[in-house]
């Protein structure tokens, strides 16, 4: 594997324990403990225990990290210097339709900053996983690793690209039609898989050529945003008005409105879309 520190090692582990929860109630949705916590929003027993299985495996192994947890909130540790983002099942509604396209999420923030991130598609055994300065890279099924290099395209006529529309009893929908209506008519196509986390993780995997977002939750993409930077990608709030990123500043993450591309193709997108 390539030169991480054992700190991702401990980000995968702690993915691993988590997709075991989620792959033995997958496929049985009809039986699974349901609550909804709001508009098409759901949560499921198995979102809950993976979440417990992730934590407990990172509190075991970095006693003292703080954490960000989708079901859990913020938990507070003793080491203030780094925090765990976790999104234990991305793309729940996907889950609970026994839709094979759902990922778990784990980035680590350090001072502040973020530092790595971890996808991994439980389904495909795809574990997508990036440390700053480190590289981007992928490990599949058979434990062939691939390098992440985002394809430095920059005709959209010939790109796909990812998003997210948001759904009943969320706002700007209206806004998003506009986009979407200016993204389908420069491009080859869009696709809109629900979890935002494996877009980010296919973008930088070169299976998508750009990304946006409107309204999206820390633990959605914390990890991400390393690993497409990593990858080569732009990664930048949708309202800004310059597109250089330097990596410095992680504002997306509390406005959650994301827009991401490769180098050459981010102001063309971004064009599109201000």
């Amino acid at each position: 594997m390539a030169n991480f520190s054992p700190l991702v090692d401990v980000m995968m582990s702690a993915a691993r324990k988590g997709a075991r929860t989620l792959s033995r109630d997958f496929g049985e949705v009809e039986n699974l403990q349901v609550s909804r916590k709001g508009p098409a929003d759901f949560v499921t027993a198995a979102d809950k225990m993976a979440e417990e299985k992730i934590f407990e495996s990172l509190r075991h192994d970095r006693p003292g990290y703080g954490y960000l947890l989708e079901e859990r909130g913020e938990v507070g540790g003793s080491d203030k210097t780094h925090r765990f983002i976790i999104d234990p099942l991305d793309g729940t509604t996907n889950f609970m339709r026994g839709n094979p396209h759902f990922a778990i999420s784990i980035g680590v923030e350090r001072d502040g900053k973020l530092h790595a991130g971890v996808i991994y598609d439980v389904i495909r055994d795809e574990m997508f996983f990036a440390e700053v300065g480190k590289g981007a890279f992928l490990v599949d099924g058979r434990g062939v690793e691939k390098r992440l290099r985002i394809p430095p395209r920059d005709d959209l006529t010939i790109c796909t690209i990812a998003t997210g529309s948001p759904f009943r009893g969320k706002p700007g929908h209206a806004k998003f039609l506009t986009e979407l209506h200016k993204v389908m008519a420069e491009t080859a196509g869009i696709r809109r898989n629900g979890s935002a986390a494996l877009d980010l993780a296919w973008l930088a995997a070169g299976r998508f050529d750009g990304f946006w977002e409107r309204r999206l939750n820390p633990w959605d993409i914390a990890a991400g945003i390393v690993i497409v930077r990593e990858a080569g990608g732009i990664v930048q709030d949708l309202d800004t008005v310059q597109y250089r990123d330097t990596g410095q500043s992680d504002t997306v993450l509390t406005s959650g409105n994301l827009l991401c591309a490769s180098e050459k193709l981010f102001p063309k997108l971004k064009k599109l879309l201000v």
